[in-house]
């Protein structure tokens, strides 16, 4: 087989795969999505007692890590992986990637005290993956 050959039946042979690797959320499956380096929208607003959810839309993994020192007085510390602060949700993520919400996953929290709630995504906060959520009475 000469190279050309082998090309067109390699890359064709790929194409089916190329959906595979896509997530596979639609719009109505989370408020806040997750694209290469992005919360969208970065800022959302929402009542206390509401639940967000946050849907990897993109095409690799990320986090949902609260800044403790940007959440309001009183307010639960929320990260995907069920971690008790930002330096706990750091060291696992940093250990064996702990927290990763892969493509086509969600994450959810309710929001239960008023404020604005920073958060990041971990392996995409030295570039700007940073959001807010601003919960009112």
């Amino acid at each position: 087989m000469d190279r050309r050959s082998f090309i067109a039946a390699a890359g064709t042979a790929a194409v089916p795969l190329a959906g595979c690797l896509e997530a596979t959320l639609s719009d109505g499956d989370y408020d806040i999505g997750m694209s290469s380096n992005a919360f969208v929208p970065e800022r959302y607003e929402v009542s206390v007692g509401d639940t967000v959810v946050w849907g990897n839309n993109g095409s690799r993994g990320h986090t949902v890590t609260a800044y403790e020192s940007a959440l309001p007085e009183g307010a639960a510390f929320f990260a995907s992986g069920g971690f008790e602060s930002t330096d706990a949700a750091r060291e696992a993520w940093q250990s064996d990637g702990s927290g990763n919400i892969q493509p086509g996953d969600t994450f959810a929290h309710t929001f239960e005290v008023a404020g604005e709630h920073g958060y990041f995504c971990i392996p995409h906060e030295r570039k700007g993956m940073v959001g807010v959520i601003v919960v009112s009475e």
